[in-house]
């Protein structure tokens, strides 16, 4: 079979693609995909986050070019997006963690919101960009936890520090399309420029603190009882290679119809699929097998979201994207991806496999 009908390989093949925050466990999942593009990929981002990471056990320096940089340093990232040349520029560089946001305030605002400016400075200043996916997070909405999910015109937000610096990474994309990127001038400075908002993405390879499926398989793995912070809060749960099919088919958008999709769009899985985290932990026990426990943590923590849901009608509509697994196949490729970890498997092959699993979906 071929790719995804909804990820046009041919429109991929060949193109100079940027991508921040390729080390990170999205962006090595993206790295990988546009890989098997064919794509000439030049990743920007600082060491893997993490011991043992998706990047290091899948290989995924191979076949890019991979450059270790910050992205709050604007001189070396403007370098090196101009020596790339790049038509497309996505940016996943980020400090992606709430808890950690409380903890290291002042780093998250550094990163999230001027990483994401100098990424659009650079954009700015060097020739032949052609359209900019910029990655934020579902947490960019002014949350009311209201019985609805979110829509794209509703207003920015954000309780802890990672959330409202998302909220102000939109606000500055904003910024930038109107001043420096405005529609109204697309045919003197050629760039397209969309923001794109996903849930709570799941998948293989997470070995990320304080996010509950990495925590989930890190207590199961070796024996203990899994602390859960939040039985009964409700997100929008989906496999990573949802959101990115969706990027992807954006990116197409922006380039072969520039600026009528230049705005923000939210990549969440069905509405069926927001459920609680109770639900979620019950699901991952039932397939870990016997050995696997949890329980409730009476402990105190920082406060988190109750409820957050995507709208996605939108995409759905406009770009025809629409996420073909539901939740409980998703919980499956990762259960699949870490046991065949523990196994002692390829991973870059096992990961590739995967991916191409879910290109044939459509």
């Amino acid at each position: 079979m071929g790719l995804n009908a909804s990820v046009n390989p041919e429109f991929w093949r060949g193109k100079r693609v940027f991508l921040t925050g390729h080390t990170g466990f999205k962006g090595s999942w993206l790295s990988l995909w546009l890989q098997m593009l064919g794509t000439e990929l030049t990743g920007f981002a600082l060491g893997p986050p993490t011991t043992p990471s998706l990047f290091k056990e899948a290989n995924v320096a191979k076949g890019m070019t991979s450059i270790e940089g910050d992205i709050r340093d604007l001189d070396h990232l403007r370098e090196s997006m101009e020596r790339a040349s790049p038509e497309i520029i996505i940016h996943m560089a980020a400090q992606p963690l709430v808890r950690y946001s409380y903890q290291n305030p002042v780093e998250t605002y550094a990163t999230n919101v001027m990483g994401t400016v100098n990424v659009l400075e650079a954009v700015r200043n060097i020739s032949g960009a052609r359209c900019v996916v910029n990655v934020t997070t579902d947490k960019c909405y002014d949350n009311k936890e209201l019985d609805r999910p979110y829509q794209e015109e509703d207003p920015m937000g954000g309780h802890d520090p990672y959330s409202s610096s998302k909220g102000c990474a939109e606000l500055v994309s904003a910024a930038y399309r109107s001043s420096f990127f405005n529609p109204q001038d697309y045919a003197s400075h050629g760039v397209a420029l969309a923001t794109a908002r996903a849930g709570n993405v799941i998948g293989g390879g997470d070995w990320a603190k304080d996010r509950l499926i990495p925590d989930i398989i890190r207590a199961f793995r070796q024996g203990k009882i899994a602390q859960i912070r939040n039985p009964h809060a409700v997100r929008p749960w989906q496999h990573v290679l949802e959101p990115l099919g969706g990027y992807l088919v954006l990116a197409e958008k922006l380039l072969n119809e520039g600026v009528e999709y230049a705005e923000g769009w939210n990549f969440g899985p069905k509405n069926e699929d927001a459920k609680p985290v109770e639900w979620i932990v019950k699901q991952m026990a039932s397939r870990w097998g016997d050995s696997a426990r949890w329980e409730s943590d009476p402990g105190e923590h920082p406060h988190e979201a109750g409820l957050l849901k995507l709208d996605i009608t939108k995409v759905r509509n406009r770009l025809g994207w629409e996420p073909p697994l539901d939740l409980h196949d998703a919980l499956n490729l990762v259960i699949d991806w870490a046991q065949k970890h523990s196994q002692g498997a390829d991973m870059r092959t096992f990961t590739q496999n995967q991916i191409l699993t879910h290109q044939n979906l459509d």
